[in-house]
Order: structure tokens, then C-alpha cells, then sequence
């Protein structure tokens, strides 16, 4: 397995995945990352990776000037941020990516992302309402790769957060739903199935 360098992007999509992406952004190096991170997403990508820079300046302070010795880049602990809209997002001989717009309620700019690679297609929906874009950017893909809550547990919950799931969020009901019509080899849901 390579190293992730300037030309493998990350295509950052759920807002959980910050947490995610910092691990990588800020422990790359360690990883063997030597050139600056490669991020694509939606308008705000590169504020997010900014505030990660910033937030993580004392311990890749350390990293660099500190006793690990490694001799380091300190442009690896740099991300070259590159903001997308709908359309193709990134292609190269062994992969292709498209960002999908979907609907995540009052979010202007979401995606989900359609991965196509010479052996496989996987379909991710992002955090989204259900969406056309999805089951017709899937339509027979090796895996779909969707979010979910539990329409079961939702009916407990205040009605504030239900109007909120609804629209922001798609249903284990909904998600059968998408599941029929796109047909996917093998579906994941993802995402907290019991509503918190």
C-alpha cells in the first residue's frame, strides 16, 4: 500500500469525517505521507482544513521541531484543498469520481460521490434526504454505501428531531426504498441507526 501523496485525493463528504481526516492529515508523516494532502469537496473544504491546521499547530509543532527523527517535510503537513461542485471531481488511470448533488436539508452544498474503478462501482450516498442522484448513479453498483436512521426509533423522539431526521436524513423505510429501485450488489448503512 502507497503512501497518500499530493495526487491521492481525500473527497471529504460527511461532516463527521473531519474527525476522521484529521488523524490523517495531522499523523500522515508518520504514515510516510511526504507531500502535502490532496482535499477535494463542497464550498468550505478549504476553511475545514484550515481550522484543522490551526487546531493542530501545537502537536505538528512538535512533530517537526520536537525529538521524533524523521527528517520531515513540513509541506506534508500542508493540504492543497480543491473545492468541487456536481460533475466529475477526479479521474485517473485506475479511478473515477463523480460528486453527486443530493439534499441534506438546509446544507447548500452536498454531495454524495460515485467511485468507478476497471473491477467494481461504489455508490456513497453522504448525508442526504433520498435522492434520485443516487439510485440512478447506482442502478446495479457493486455497493452502495448509504446513511440511515431508524424510522422505528424516530417515531419516539420530540417532534423537533423528527422534523429534523426528516429533512436532513433518510430512513431505514426510505432506505429500503432506494435499496429496490438502485439495486446494489451489497448495501451499508452507515451512520447511527438508532437516532441518539
Amino acid at each position: 500500500m502507497g503512501a497518500v501523496g499530493r495526487d491521492t485525493p481525500v473527497i471529504w463528504q460527511w461532516a463527521g469525517f473531519a474527525l476522521s481526516i484529521v488523524w490523517v492529515y495531522a499523523h500522515g508523516i508518520v504514515l510516510g505521507r511526504r507531500e502535502p494532502l490532496s482535499v477535494l469537496g463542497p464550498r468550505g473544504t478549504g476553511r475545514m482544513m484550515d481550522g484543522i491546521l490551526a487546531a493542530w499547530s501545537a502537536d505538528i509543532g512538535i512533530r517537526l521541531d520536537g525529538l521524533e527523527p524523521r527528517g520531515q517535510n513540513a509541506d506534508a503537513y500542508r493540504a492543497v484543498t480543491r473545492e468541487i461542485g456536481p460533475g466529475l471531481a477526479y479521474e485517473d488511470d485506475l479511478v473515477r469520481v463523480t460528486a453527486l448533488a443530493v439534499s441534506h436539508g438546509s446544507i447548500e452544498h452536498a454531495f454524495g460521490y460515485r467511485i468507478e474503478a476497471p473491477d467494481r462501482t461504489i455508490v456513497i450516498s453522504g448525508d442526504a434526504t433520498p435522492s434520485s442522484a443516487i439510485v440512478d448513479a447506482c442502478d446495479g453498483c457493486d455497493i452502495l454505501l448509504h446513511e440511515v436512521f431508524s424510522a422505528e426509533r424516530l417515531a419516539t423522539r420530540p417532534a423537533e428531531w423528527r422534523a429534523y431526521h426528516t429533512a436532513f436524513h433518510t430512513s431505514t423505510v426510505q432506505l429500503a426504498d432506494i435499496a429496490n429501485r438502485a439495486r446494489p450488489g451489497l448495501l451499508v448503512s452507515g451512520r447511527d441507526l438508532d437516532v441518539y
